[in-house]
């Protein structure tokens, strides 16, 4: 595999079994992200987003084809993989500090370095001052951040976010875009980011891909050529639009072929 190829899906399809009758979500999709590269999945709901994003994550097997992660073959979870969901999944019992030491706890790491971590990813997701502070008493755009926090702190190789700011308030989640880009342009690590939101994807990524209505394929690639940092200003400038109107087509064509198929 290219040194320069992160993550590796090849032909990778998935169906399931409903009422007796095969039901293919994903079909023969075929994805290289680049090392360091923040590469977004982009589709209409039901294309099979997550359950590609849940394959690299070793949570579902595919029907067919394999996934490599730095040429090696994915089997099943691994701490080379973090993964943060759209619905909340800290532990209500454990303070913002003790979430983000969790997986660190696990393996076996002593006291003073998980301390040390936890504290250096506290003050990248802006949340000194809660380190105490239990998930019930935070919004949740902070419970976001400690989950990205608590998935960096391990040190992934390939960080997964599912939709993670879907469910979140159209200020906070241009926030939380911002916040990501911030961390990711300091921390570079590999990304492979899902959403149905155009703007969202256009403004996080280096590149964005575009799937097909259910089976879903890969429809088209989007090189993103904005300059970084960025900020929210980016949004406005014409390259951003113009990148905007073409994924916008792309996903309308899908949208109106999925109405059509319904039909």
């Amino acid at each position: 595999m290219d040194e320069a190829v992160k993550l590796s899906i090849q032909k990778v399809s998935k169906a399931y079994t409903s009422d007796g009758r095969e039901v293919r979500a994903i079909d023969e999709i075929s994805l290289e992200i680049r090392n360091n590269e923040f590469a977004t999945i982009l589709g209409p709901s039901g294309c099979g987003k997550s359950t590609l994003l849940r394959i690299v994550a070793g949570l579902l097997k595919p029907t067919r084809g394999v996934v490599r992660l730095d040429g090696k073959v994915i089997g099943g979870p691994g701490q080379d993989r973090g993964m943060v969901f759209q619905s909340y999944t800290l532990f209500p019992w454990l303070t913002v500090k003790e979430n983000i030491q969790f997986g660190l706890e696990i393996c076996g790491m002593p006291r003073a370095t998980q301390e040390q971590i936890a504290r250096e990813f506290v003050e990248r997701v802006g949340l000194r001052g809660f380190e105490e502070t239990y998930p019930k008493a935070l919004s949740g755009g902070m419970k976001q951040r400690v989950a990205i926090a608590r998935a960096l702190a391990n040190n992934p190789a390939v960080l997964l976010l599912d939709e993670p700011f879907g469910a979140l308030d159209a200020q906070t989640r241009a926030l939380m875009q911002e916040l990501l880009t911030q961390v990711w342009e300091e921390l570079h690590k590999t990304i492979l980011f899902v959403t149905h939101d155009v703007e969202e994807a256009i403004f996080l990524s280096d590149r964005v891909f575009v799937m097909t209505a259910r089976p879903g394929r890969v429809k088209a690639e989007i090189p993103i050529p904005l300059e970084r940092p960025r900020s929210y200003e980016v949004k406005a400038t014409e390259t951003f639009l113009t990148l905007k109107k073409q994924a916008l087509r792309l996903i309308r064509e899908e949208a109106i072929k999925a109405t059509q198929f319904k039909a």
